[in-house]
């Protein structure tokens, strides 16, 4: 529930942006596809704190001490995120983008800078909270904040009484006065249920960054590889980005499901891994994976049944919506390893062989994805619909490699198991 809220936040700046204009859409897919690289870099390393908090709780070891590093550890992140998108802004004017969409583009990136804290804050607190399976006023949170955006969204772009129509500026204020309210929201929650000490542990931001930087990279890896498409076509022709944020959020909110089921399966198999209990981690990271390709399947056949419909909740446009229908049968297919994969992820977290994803996402999206859609996306004039069939290739490819490392991986601690026996 939470991650579906969370990306329906994302969902509602789409749904307002299109209703708006072509323009407003096309310029805030190119803003997010260029801060979303970025700023996933350091959602990366923040995920590593649930997991990491967990295989300390299996152990039977205190957890609890670690919430102000964790928030140390979020704001430098949220420093640093901040400082890089200020310094890409200048980049915009030399990237080939329609004219009339640059100063959309720059506009909404500064503000999106500023909201960094507000979004850092927020995620932190969501993993140490989720490390000891909290989550229902997270999530309640975030719920609310799904119809926030949205009022917030209608106000500031159309207008309302005294204020005026602020179009992108507007979507970019209603994201920042968000973040920040999630954030305080799951602060003041923290400080009212426990009572902390400053706590410092040079060992536990060592330990932030050894399993975080590869999820961190992983999952970077990933977004660059989804929002570089949205970068190439955007230079072909804004209404091409505009299709690709469509379809992302579409397929985005279907994947908030299995990323929810990741994150229980890295804190339960994180538990299960630090108690050293081999029978319950294998049991989360079957059921985990069963639940999440499960779930997959059912989206990919809505995908299926229903894409003018889907396409036709966010733009009336006829050719945003002649693009887009054709590439959801791709989608369709894309979702199911989609869902293996993210599941597939979580278990790693959870016994901390982060690199093994690290090394799947860049053969996956980098190896295979990119240079393969790029060639059929130009190359072969398939345009959009090109690049995911490219993704597609590398979704199946990277499940393929993850799921043989895992199996070797159990065989191992099943000997080991049972030499202990």
């Amino acid at each position: 529930m939470g991650n579906l809220g969370f990306i329906l936040i994302g969902a509602g700046d789409v749904l307002i942006a299109g209703r708006h204009s072509t323009d407003t859409l096309a310029a805030i897919s190119i803003a997010t596809a260029i801060t979303n690289c970025i700023l996933t870099f350091g959602i990366g390393l923040i995920a590593s704190v649930s997991p990491l908090l967990s295989n300390i709780r299996g152990e039977n070891k205190s957890a609890k001490k670690y919430f102000f590093p964790t928030i140390r550890f979020s704001m430098i992140l949220a420093v640093i995120t901040a400082i890089a998108v200020f310094l890409f802004v200048p980049a915009i004017d030399h990237l080939g983008f329609e004219a009339k969409l640059v100063p959309h583009i720059k506009e909404y990136m500064i503000i999106t800078a500023l909201s960094t804290f507000g979004a850092y804050l927020h995620a932190c607190l969501k993993e140490f909270l989720q490390a000891f399976e909290i989550v229902l006023f997270p999530n309640l949170v975030t719920v609310f904040c799904v119809f926030l955006n949205v009022a917030l969204n209608i106000i500031l772009v159309f207008g309302w009484g005294p204020i005026p129509s602020l179009g992108v500026i507007g979507l970019a204020i209603a994201s920042f006065i968000v973040r920040y309210v999630m954030g305080f929201a799951l602060l003041i929650y923290c400080l009212n249920m426990m009572s902390f000490r400053d706590y410092h542990d040079k060992t536990y931001y060592k330990n932030l960054l050894k399993i975080g930087f590869p999820i961190s990279m992983a999952v970077l890896i990933e977004f660059v590889a989804f929002n570089s498409i949205a970068i190439f076509m955007g230079r072909a022709s804004g209404v091409y980005a505009a299709a690709q944020n469509l379809v992302c959020t579409l397929t985005t909110v279907s994947f908030m499901v299995p990323l929810a089921v990741s994150n229980a399966i890295a804190v339960k198999v994180g538990f299960a891994n630090g108690a050293k209990e081999f029978v319950d981690l294998k049991r989360y990271s079957i059921i985990g994976i069963l639940i999440s390709v499960g779930f997959m399947i059912c989206s990919g056949i809505v995908f299926c049944s229903f894409p003018e419909f889907l396409v036709g909740l966010f733009t009336k446009d006829p050719l945003l919506a002649t693009i887009s229908v054709p590439v959801l049968y791709i989608v369709a297919i894309f979702q199911i390893f989609d869902g293996l994969q993210v599941a597939l992820a979580g278990i790693y977290k959870g016994i901390k062989k982060t690199k093994i994803v690290l090394i799947a996402n860049f053969l996956g999206y980098w190896m295979i994805s990119i240079p393969l859609g790029y060639w059929l996306a130009f190359g072969q004039k398939m345009k959009l619909l090109g690049f995911w069939y490219g993704l597609l290739c590398a979704a199946i490819a990277l499940c393929i490699f993850m799921l043989l490392m895992l199996s070797r991986y159990f065989n191992r601690l099943k000997l080991e198991f049972m030499h202990a026996e």
